[in-house]
């Protein structure tokens, strides 16, 4: 597991009966000492735990929810180690109910000052994705202007301000660019089977 891992990193050695939250808290303390700066923590998909048993068994979603109560309540716990903490996620805060034990977080998902966060602006793909949209045109025999039309098409679209900023989707163009070729990667890679199981 990510704690066993970290626990070996930093010399921790952990009781049996330790809580995942306690070991979690313990990590976030020593990084903190032995680096002599605040942690950063980054969690993608806070919310999966929930959302993989959502309709199918309610008393794992329950238990669940108290041991991700437990594991996000350290945030609070470790305020002074701390730099900052980064989650991502499809369900709001609120919706969910597992931050009751740590400072309420601040949803950042439709902020114009953080519109082009989590995804490659039309800026960005010109400048830094030059080269790959060059062999990507090659290989589909099309004009690099053609490319970007197509790129725009398929990856484009995703707002997150009332600016209603364009980004593509990261995941998908770097894999179309790594694959060289261009595919629904996003979809593929595991659309929450609770969305599929709501629009039928």
């Amino acid at each position: 597991s990510y704690i066993t891992n970290w626990e070996k990193e930093y010399d921790i050695r952990p009781l049996e009966t330790e809580s995942i939250g306690f070991r979690f808290e313990n990590i976030l303390r020593v990084a903190s000492e032995k680096s002599g700066r605040g942690v950063v923590v980054l969690i993608d998909e806070y919310d999966k735990p929930l959302l993989d048993v959502l309709e199918k068994d309610e008393e794992l979603l329950d238990r669940n929810r108290e041991i991700l109560k437990a594991f996000y309540s350290v945030f609070k716990q470790t305020d002074a180690y701390l730099r900052f903490v980064f989650l991502t996620g499809v369900t709001k805060f609120s919706q969910i109910s597992v931050f009751s034990g740590f400072n309420q977080p601040l949803d950042i998902s439709m902020s114009e000052k953080y519109e082009a966060l989590c995804g490659i602006t039309e800026e960005e793909l010109l400048s830094y994705f030059a080269e790959p949209i060059r062999e990507m045109a090659r290989s589909e025999d099309c004009s690099e202007k053609e490319m970007q039309q197509l790129l725009k098409q398929r990856y484009d679209g995703y707002h997150f301000g009332k600016t209603m900023k364009d980004v593509y989707n990261p995941f998908s163009l770097l894999n179309a660019f790594y694959n060289n070729d261009i595919r629904d990667y996003w979809f593929a890679s595991g659309t929450p089977t609770y969305l599929i199981r709501l629009m039928n």
